[in-house]
């Protein structure tokens, strides 16, 4: 009998420096998929306290993480409500510091620009300290390189990097690209996920196609 790791638990090795995120998260406004890690030397499982900035989930923007994203050290996203109001001369925040300032301003939150939810794909690779802005969607397969600040969209399966980030290459040619995204392998059970591990850790991409290809039907 096959034993496979569980989704279910904060730990999943011995390190101790990485966790299974969803088991962590307790805001109602932050979605996490199956395996998603996080990986800290300090503190992994304080990510939604050190790593979600500005989270407020009565402003209505929303976190929502894949399965199989491998997140880096020091990774950040920052939350709709950590903008300011850019409609008028001033972007200061008087309401929230009370008093005459107060009853002479609209309510904070209203005033701040609506990016609606982040969204981060599945089988996405955080770089470290990599920053992710507010409404950015970040698709299947992408990668963030280290240090990076994530400003825009991110198409499926593309590198990209840099302040702001910008595309680096694409990961592989159109036509594999889409049968994985066709294929989604992370949704596969435990048993058939375990017989595609060759297939998805192989670096022979001709193979991998032809694999994929005979799976879909496509052969």
């Amino acid at each position: 009998m096959h034993s496979y790791p569980d989704p279910n638990v904060v730990f999943p090795n011995d390190y101790g420096t990485t966790c299974f995120l969803k088991n962590v998260i307790t805001a109602p406004n932050i979605q996490v998929g199956d395996y998603t890690y996080y990986d800290d030397p300090v503190d992994p499982t304080a990510f939604e306290r050190n790593n979600v900035l500005f989270n407020w989930p009565e402003f209505g923007d929303r976190l929502i993480i894949g399965k199989f994203c491998a997140i880096a050290s020091g990774v950040q996203f920052v939350m709709g409500s950590a903008n300011h109001r850019m409609c008028s001369i001033s972007t200061y925040p008087f309401h929230v510091f009370g008093g005459a300032w107060e009853s002479h301003t609209p309510p904070h939150l209203s005033q701040l620009p609506f990016k609606g939810d982040t969204v981060v794909g599945n089988d996405v690779w955080l770089g470290r300290e990599s920053v992710v802005m507010p409404g950015v969607r970040i698709g299947d397969g992408a990668i963030v390189a280290a240090c990076s600040v994530v400003t825009r969209d991110v198409p499926p399966y593309t590198l990209v990097g840099g302040n702001p980030a910008r595309e680096i290459r694409k990961r592989f040619d159109p036509e594999l690209t889409a049968l994985l995204l066709e294929l989604r392998w992370w949704d596969f059970s435990p048993e058939r996920l375990d017989a595609f591990l060759p297939t998805l850790c192989s670096g022979d991409l001709d193979a991998v196609r032809e694999t994929i290809r005979h799976m879909l039907g496509k052969a």
